[in-house]
């Protein structure tokens, strides 16, 4: 049941023992293709049969399960919508409230090594005024929040919950961190300005240069180009099809956990700093315990159906926003931005660096380096 609205509610996950067993059933049923005849066709079928083999015969739910419970699990109803959440308070007094936003095939398990860092900083080797309570929401469509029964649940609505979400909380003062789709929602929130919101940082921003800037770009912004560009010719038949037809491809997102398990791990694959091996830079249990948080909950089609929501909305507005923010760039991120693309559409930029490994899961690859990147962007807003 959702929560009564302006409630937050602690919320237990216990994953029925019938649907594991369930999942173990359907994974020794699987129907597998042939294998693939060129190595750019997708995950090999060596890869995918390894992975749903250790899924079925080796992998702990229960493990997952506690950490998130560990954490502090939490819903509340936000526009008629139960959300569920981390918030996980810091020790110091002193500590800045951080709203962490995920993407898609992102989840709240996506930040899961940066929580001890920020909200206790002194454990990990950092400096008590580096400090935040943080809040990790999933949104509405994801994990376990619930589906959306009608349109109108994109970017800005979002945005709007997680303003209220913050306020409910109490936080007069706060910023935001974002990454794939999370990104866009921060671009959002920041865009509306919502009292007490001091800053914003995103790993893949939110800028699309002009054909002037394309014609005038520098051999390392030709580089960005040249990345993004493969991105949308070879990489991105996820993004068209679940932004015109989420439905189709949910019927078997909902019915096939292999069919889930290779729909996502191709994004691990592509977009990792990690020669198309993810599984060399994010644990193969990480990667499947952010599988089991769209199989689960059955998220597959609601949660696609976030690109079809965000291909209906208005372009971002093209002023320069004046919120202050932070940028940083991974080399393996599909889209990245020069500092002077960004700084011609920010007023304020705080921090920007390109960093020397990583990729779109910054969180997951480089929780180190991206935990110092948000310390560093927001230390002279506290």
């Amino acid at each position: 049941m959702s929560p009564q609205p302006m409630s937050v509610e602690p919320f237990r996950v216990a994953v029925d023992a019938r649907e594991l067993d369930r999942l173990v059933r359907r994974l020794a049923d699987t129907r597998w293709p042939d294998r693939e005849t060129a190595p750019d066709q997708g995950p090999r079928l060596e890869q995918i049969r390894a992975l749903c083999d250790h899924w079925a015969n080796d992998y702990d739910w229960r493990r997952c399960e506690k950490e998130i419970n560990d954490f502090g699990s939490f819903r509340t109803g936000l526009d008629g919508v139960g959300v569920h959440f981390l918030h996980v308070r810091s020790p110091e007094p002193s500590a800045l409230g951080l709203l962490l936003c995920h993407g898609w095939p992102g989840s709240i398990l996506e930040f899961r090594h940066l929580i001890g860092p920020l909200t206790d900083p002194v454990a990990h080797g950092g400096r008590a005024e580096d400090a935040f309570h943080v809040v990790i929401p999933s949104m509405p469509g994801f994990g376990f929040s619930d589906k959306p029964t009608a349109t109108g649940w994109g970017i800005p609505r979002i945005a709007d919950a997680w303003v209220t979400l913050m306020e409910r909380l109490g936080y007069s003062k706060w910023v935001a961190q974002g990454g794939d789709w999370g990104s866009a929602v921060v671009e959002a929130i920041s865009r509306k300005a919502p009292e007490g919101f001091l800053g914003m940082h995103v790993n893949l921003p939110m800028v699309f240069p002009t054909a002037r800037e394309i014609s005038e770009a520098t051999p390392d912004e030709q580089r960005m180009l040249a990345t993004a560009q493969n991105y949308q010719t070879r990489l991105d038949g996820y993004f068209k099809e679940q932004s015109t037809r989420p439905q189709t491809i949910g019927y078997s997102l909902a019915d096939s956990p292999a069919g889930l398990a290779a729909w996502i791990y191709t994004l691990f694959q592509d977009v990792t700093d990690s020669d198309a091996d993810p599984e060399s830079v994010i644990d193969r249990d990480e990667i499947l315990d952010d599988i089991m948080m769209y199989w689960l909950p059955n998220a597959g089609a609601s949660s696609a159906r976030l690109y079809w929501e965000a291909r209906q909305e208005a372009p971002t507005p093209s002023e320069p926003n004046q919120v202050p923010a932070g940028f940083s760039i991974f080399p393996r991120e599909a889209i990245q931005a020069s500092q002077r693309w960004i700084e011609r559409r920010y007023a304020n930029v705080l921090h920007y660096r390109q960093l020397d490994h990583g990729g779109h899961f910054a969180a997951l690859e480089q929780p180190t380096v991206l935990t110092d990147e948000i310390r560093t962007t927001f230390r002279s807003l506290r």
